[in-house]
């Protein structure tokens, strides 16, 4: 493909749903990614997402979560993976948790409620003595709020980028792996990829390479962004029969008034332990220079400061650790835009965190636009000045 429709610079959640997307619409696409996706490289591993369809961050999001839930059932239909499983999630608050921002914004809480009010999505508003009672593993207070949402679940982020790339493959898509881009400039009516092996033209570029995307943008249009160190920690389970799938659900714990919370999972990615993790604003980090050690001290502050006193059944002992990126923007939201001085050029970033759960519905939105076809999802509230948001 010598001179390709568009090229995607970028492999990861977002970036493999856009070349699928593409390559249905027939369009000549060439995809380049500076590792060898699924790799643990960037931000699209762990072996586990949550995926809700009330989306606290705001409503905006909610025909995201939706449309990707239809798109991750069609792509298992396709290739025969198992992409999502439906879990439910549990959402658990204590009083003034929620006046803390979570992913850049207050009230998550209160949103995710009224977003599933607002939707029609199925839900149930428990006490703390009903979690108590209904998942062992959970030992929320008494003045602790719940939310349960039934058609929530988890996805497994590998699974959903081998998935994506290789339907695209087969439709026609061609993958460069293992090839960094160095710049991207204007080349005629189009535009070029400069690579450490090549030059590809095309008359469209999309950038949607994470961690890497500030490299690639003017330093006044990466000032923008943050890439920050996360870590993930798998603890020992002595009580496996509370933390497997059916038993426990996958969950977000907000219960400090300083913005104190934790996630984590049921025993589904086939680590014997227990997935738990909390965000960590402060940890920012060049992509290249990750510190992907995770010291036990770490280890051991997370679960002092979450863990104990709040999951039954587990230890301090962790049997798997491993550090990941995001890639942030204020707010915590994404962005769909054009480029700020290359007309042919989309940037499409940021996850901040929580963005799997959306990517098949925003890749599949972008390639849309860029096919010339109308987006099945609204892509205006990501733009770089969105309309005024509603309330909630």
């Amino acid at each position: 493909m010598s001179h390709p429709d568009v090229v995607v610079v970028g492999l990861g959640a977002v970036g493999s749903a856009i070349v699928r997307g593409l390559a249905q619409h027939g369009v000549a696409v060439v995809g380049i990614d500076r590792f060898s996706p699924p790799h643990d490289r960037g931000s699209s591993h762990g072996g586990t997402r949550i995926t809700r369809l009330a989306i606290g961050e705001g409503h905006e999001y909610v025909p995201l979560a939706q449309r990707s839930h239809v798109l991750w059932r069609e792509l298992e239909a396709e290739t025969g993976a198992t992409l999502m499983r439906t879990t439910g999630l549990l959402l658990l608050a204590a009083p003034g948790a929620d006046a803390a921002p979570f992913h850049g914004r207050s009230g998550f809480f209160e949103r995710t409620v009224d977003a599933a009010r607002r939707f029609g999505i199925a839900h149930e508003c428990l006490d703390a003595d009903e979690v108590a009672r209904r998942w062992p593993a959970f030992a929320p207070r008494a003045d602790e709020s719940g939310y349960h949402e039934r058609d929530a679940g988890v996805l497994h982020p590998e699974a959903c980028v081998e998935a994506q790339l290789g339907v695209a493959q087969r439709r026609g898509a061609q993958l460069r792996f293992d090839e960094r881009v160095l710049r991207v400039e204007p080349a005629g009516a189009g535009v070029a990829v400069v690579t450490e092996r090549a030059t590809l033209e095309a008359a469209h570029v999309v950038l949607a390479a994470g961690a890497w995307l500030p490299g690639l943008l003017t330093h006044s249009a990466a000032a923008g962004y943050e890439v920050q160190r996360q870590v993930l920690h798998w603890f020992r389970s002595a009580r496996p029969e509370w933390h497997a799938p059916g038993a426990m659900p996958p969950f977000l714990w907000m219960h400090g008034r300083g913005g104190e919370a934790f996630y984590g999972f049921p025993m589904i990615d086939g680590t014997p332990g227990v997935k738990l993790a909390t965000e960590h604003s402060a940890h920012t980090t060049d992509p290249d220079r990750l510190d992907r050690r995770v010291d036990a001290a770490e280890s051991a502050a997370l679960f002092e400061a979450h863990v104990r006193g709040r999951l039954q059944g587990i230890d301090a002992t962790t049997v798997r650790t491993a550090a990941c990126l995001y890639t942030c923007r204020p707010e915590g939201r994404f962005l769909v835009e054009r480029h700020a001085s290359l007309e042919h050029v989309t940037v499409v970033s940021a996850c901040s965190g929580h963005g799997f759960k959306h990517s098949a519905a925003l890749g599949e939105a972008v390639a849309d636009r860029i096919a010339g076809r109308t987006p099945r999802v609204d892509l205006a509230p990501f733009a770089a000045s969105p309309p005024p948001a509603t309330r909630g």
